[in-house]
């Protein structure tokens, strides 16, 4: 018997069963609801992540630190916003970290295809003003990381790789709403830091000299801490964007500038030419990966923007593998259902079963009739549950999109080829689910069919 009039008869014989062919289905089109919608989710993710590595990092840039728990804990983003300040406030603790130094530095400067190697200098202002406000505030500053990409709200900044002006600094919106201004009309005004010199605590022979020859204001002027304000004016604002990664809880002033404030401020100390973290830039015809590995001989941790990538994309299929359970869940108590379904239609055409094979149909037909039948039932199942599923996804992507704040990017993204693969595995698994009962009709003796009633 030809393979095409068998699947034909498949079909015609689950037609005079329309009920339980339905209902059957629908237990096939729930597990394929599910794994439609993890599948889009997924895809989805994956294009978003990617997406917001390849436009906002460089992928000839590697973040480097000498302390390993800056990665493992999301790492060394400074800030904690913009808070006013008061001389009556006191700050206690802070994290301590393993350090790069200027040596570390050097020898990661002479690395063959390393271009640059900029350390990132955290400033400890000691508050900050803003043009037109009279409040003083205490937040961090920090380097512009030219190897970042930002998104403004207000102003212009820099192309990829190209550092700020000396006097240029970039304010995050947030901050400018804070002040309660539009990010328009911060755009050129002037910002003071107000900084002191990390100067090392007089001794007490020191402080009793200064007391014999100048009594209690010489003391004062002892202890009292150098300082120095200076003054940038606002180039940008920075938006709050679900596509870039810069900071929205510092503000970003040039490397140089940085520099010169954090030498400045840790000069004579311990701190002095110390950094959490740096950025290399490796040649643009230079293998950033080779040079991950000899900066990580030198004991130094680095990541590239794919070792990002790669830590994104193994949450999204940790999430997206946990939903994928419940829907092979649902598939496996469907299974159940098509050997149920075959196994009352077996019993129900006995009498049918043994005509054909009277007239001369063989065995082996007969089961595959019947494993055909379970695979239109997977069929119908799969074209149901991921129809639905494209349907009510496409029309819910805005409003996910949306709620999720992710820009333009969709959430969900239907792709025809693993849903057509999908919909022939569910069609391979309701055949497989349809075997015993096949074997069980293939082997049905005609005589004892026949007097079946």
């Amino acid at each position: 018997m030809k393979y095409l009039d068998l699947v034909k008869r498949a079909g015609r014989s689950l037609k005079n069963a329309k009920g339980r062919t339905i209902l059957t289905s629908l237990a096939i089109a729930v597990g394929a609801f599910t794994l439609t919608a993890s599948l889009a989710a997924g895809t989805g993710a994956r294009q978003y992540a990617d997406e917001l590595i390849r436009s906002n990092v460089d992928p000839n840039s590697l973040l480097v630190a000498k302390d390993k728990s800056l990665f493992g804990e999301g790492g060394g983003a400074p800030g904690s916003g913009m808070k006013e300040y008061s001389e009556d406030a006191a700050q206690f603790g802070g994290a301590t970290f393993k350090a790069l130094n200027q040596n570390e530095i050097k020898k990661m400067s002479e690395i063959d295809g390393v271009k640059s190697v900029a350390p990132a200098y955290l400033v400890s202002a000691q508050y900050v003003t803003f043009e037109g406000s009279s409040k003083r505030f205490i937040t961090d500053i920090t380097a512009y990381d030219a190897s970042v990409k930002a998104e403004t709200a207000a102003g212009k900044l820099p192309k990829l790789n190209t550092q700020l002006g000396e006097r240029d600094i970039v304010v995050p919106q947030s901050f400018v709403e804070q002040l309660g201004k539009k990010p328009a009309d911060m755009v050129g005004k002037k910002v003071t830091t107000h900084v002191n010199k990390a100067a090392n605590a007089p001794s007490d022979a020191q402080i009793q000299a200064a007391f014999a020859s100048g009594g209690s204001a010489a003391v004062e002027a002892l202890v009292r801490p150098e300082s120095k304000d200076e003054t940038f004016t606002i180039s940008a604002v920075s938006a709050t964007s679900s596509t870039s990664f810069t900071a929205s809880s510092a503000l970003f002033i040039s490397d140089s500038a940085a520099k010169k404030l954090s030498d400045y401020i840790t000069e004579g100390t311990s701190q002095y030419q110390k950094y959490i973290t740096a950025t290399v830039r490796v040649g643009e015809n230079s293998d950033a990966a080779k040079v991950k590995k000899e900066i990580e001989d030198l004991g130094i941790t680095a990541r590239t923007a794919e070792d990002l990538q790669e830590v994104l994309f193994t949450i999204v299929n940790v999430i997206q593998g946990i939903v994928m359970v419940f829907g092979v869940l649902a598939l496996i108590a469907s299974v159940f259902g098509i050997i149920n379904t075959q196994y009352i239609s077996v019993l129900e055409r006995t009498r049918e079963i043994g005509l054909m094979k009277a007239l001369g149909m063989r065995g082996r037909h007969v089961s595959r009739l019947f494993q055909l039948e379970a695979a239109w039932i997977g069929f119908f199942g799969g074209i149901l549950g991921s129809g639905l599923a494209v349907l009510l996804g496409t029309l819910l992507n805005p409003t996910l999109t949306k709620m999720l704040g992710i820009g333009d990017s969709s959430i969900l993204v239907f792709e025809p080829i693993p849903i057509i693969l999908l919909i022939i595995a569910l069609m391979l698994l309701g055949m497989l689910a349809g075997w015993f009962p096949a074997r069980k009709a293939a082997k049905l003796d005609p005589i004892e069919a026949l007097r079946t009633e």
